[in-house]
């Protein structure tokens, strides 16, 4: 007879599965199969007496015993498996009572009883029983079970990765390099009357506020190569502690020349504090991590500035000296940025590689331009407002707190924006700053210049961080340092330069105004070059 087709079943312990001693076990290699020497064959000393083991009672590794590794079989412990030696089972010793090993009495070792290794018995490694290394257990390299520090660096020490911690300490720090541009421009005619004496004093004055910014962009460069060579934690801790000394020298200063002295030296110790957080952040993270970092480190010091401006005016109006304590804040963040940051492991021992400087000079060249564009809001917005006749102090700060805002809310949603890649937010960024300018340019009332300084903002918000992803992305470890310093570079310079440069053009044209249409106009044409960069 043709051998029969298995039932499916649950794995080996599931319901409603004959016992392996007891019911319904098929020979499990015949299968209905008449036996050569006895089915239909009678016995040559018992006419018509069933052969105890054969007729009807199939061999224990015989009938309807399907393979071993069949699917879909009852467990061989599971219930409705009767009891060989009870209910419906003849006594031996009785009347009637067939042979229990003969006559229709069932063998409690075979008659219907299903070998538990064979009948109807799923291995337990085949049959519907999930193999715990391959079945739904997915494997621990697969794309769709990413690690949960995938783009993390990790702590060559502890092993641990790189977190909140660490990003704060290098967030609050990255404020200090604005700290120095706008704490003292409250101050500044007060510093001018209290060195009357002075000579020079109307031209040194000014200077105090804008040379940390040029020392910055003139020794970054510097800076990011020591960052390399010397090991980022090192330099950062060490800048922190000087920053806080020379910070508030002018404190115990009575020369307005050694007072410009200890601004030099903060403009270094800031070179320095600047490119290990920037580098530092880019080793610490990757992808959409790192672009939200960076677009926070944009909203950290937009915001910073604008509280280190009132609050630097609050301080004036004690004392001109009283502003300088503010640098001490640096103090508790050397022990901060010792304690939790740390060094990240080289990938190679070898000398440094040369910066691929030809992949570089464009971003550095667009941040430059983009330096310069960034910093026409923030040092002519108060000219602005001032030629439509606004005057009061007040409403200024109003609307510069309004375009800080708008700044601090772009960056913030960079890392929503930054999967479109540098040929769409360079480009849309400078056109953003653009239009902003030029609404500025053409202002003749209060609602036109806060609109051009809304556009403005927002277009600022997202010009760092894009042009800070797009020049280091392709940079290695090794590369990194040198290739922050001289990105740094250019965005200090392009923002020294910015008043010189509006300066020339308002000398040149017909006032503020047209300066502004015109780098309103280069900005925007720098977005349509830019939207054919090679990311």
């Amino acid at each position: 007879m043709p051998d029969r087709v298995l039932p499916s079943s649950p794995g080996p312990a599931g319901g409603n599965a004959p016992s392996p001693t007891t019911d319904n076990a098929p020979n499990p290699t015949t299968d209905n199969a008449p036996s050569p020497t006895t089915d239909n064959a009678p016995d040559p000393t018992a006419d018509n007496a069933p052969n105890p083991t054969t007729d009807n009672a199939p061999s224990p590794t015989t009938g309807n015993a399907p393979d071993p590794t069949a699917d879909n079989a009852p467990s061989p412990t599971a219930d409705k498996a009767p009891n060989p030696t009870i209910g419906n089972a003849p006594n031996p010793t009785t009347g009637n009572a067939p042979n229990p090993t003969t006559d229709n009495a069932p063998n409690p070792t075979t008659d219907n009883a299903p070998n538990p290794t064979t009948d109807n018995a799923p291995n337990p490694t085949t049959d519907n029983a999930p193999n715990p290394t391959t079945d739904n257990a997915p494997d621990p390299t697969a794309d769709r079970a990413p690690s949960p520090t995938a783009g993390i660096a990790l702590d060559p020490a502890t092993g641990r990765p790189a977190g909140r911690a660490q990003a704060l300490v290098l967030l609050f720090a990255s404020c200090l390099s604005v700290l120095g541009s706008v704490l003292l421009a409250p101050v500044l005619p007060s510093i001018q009357q209290a060195f009357a004496g002075t000579p020079g004093v109307a031209a040194l004055t000014p200077v105090l506020l804008t040379v940390p910014a040029l020392v910055i962009g003139l020794t970054a460069t510097v800076a990011g190569r020591i960052v390399d060579r010397l090991g980022r934690k090192r330099l950062l801790v060490g800048a922190l502690v000087v920053y806080a000394v020379v910070g508030t020298a002018p404190l115990w200063l009575d020369s307005l020349h050694l007072i410009l002295v200890s601004r030099i030296l903060v403009g270094l110790t800031e070179a320095a504090i600047m490119t290990c957080c920037t580098t530092l952040l880019a080793d610490y993270f990757a992808g959409p991590l790192r672009n939200r970092y960076f677009g926070l480190q944009t909203v950290f010091t937009t915001v910073a500035a604008t509280v280190f401006l009132a609050v630097g005016g609050l301080l004036g109006a004690h004392s001109w000296r009283t502003p300088f304590w503010l640098y001490a804040v640096s103090l508790p963040l050397a022990f901060l940025a010792a304690r939790h940051i740390w060094q990240p492991r080289r990938t190679t021992a070898a000398a440094l590689p040369p910066l691929p400087w030809r992949r570089l000079l464009t971003p550095v060249g667009v941040t430059l331009i983009g330096g310069l564009v960034f910093y026409v809001l923030i040092v002519e917005l108060s000219y602005v407002l001032d030629g439509i006749g606004v005057k009061s102090s007040s409403t200024i700060g109003f609307v510069s707190a309004i375009a800080s805002l708008a700044t601090a809310l772009a960056a913030w949603s960079f890392a929503k924006v930054a999967r479109f890649g540098p040929r769409v937010t360079i480009p849309a960024a400078f056109v953003l700053s653009g239009l902003g300018v030029l609404g500025l340019g053409l202002a003749q009332s209060l609602p036109v210049a806060v609109a051009g300084a809304v556009v403005a903002g927002l277009g600022n918000g997202l010009l760092l961080p894009a042009l800070l992803t797009w020049a280091l992305g392709s940079l290695t470890f090794e590369q990194r340092g040198r290739g922050t310093g001289v990105w740094t570079s250019a965005m200090f310079i392009g923002q020294f330069v910015c008043p010189l440069v509006v300066l020339g053009l308002s000398g040149v044209l017909t006032g503020l105004s047209s300066a502004l249409l015109v780098v309103g106009a280069v900005a925007v044409l720098v977005a349509g070059g830019t939207r054919f960069i090679r990311a």
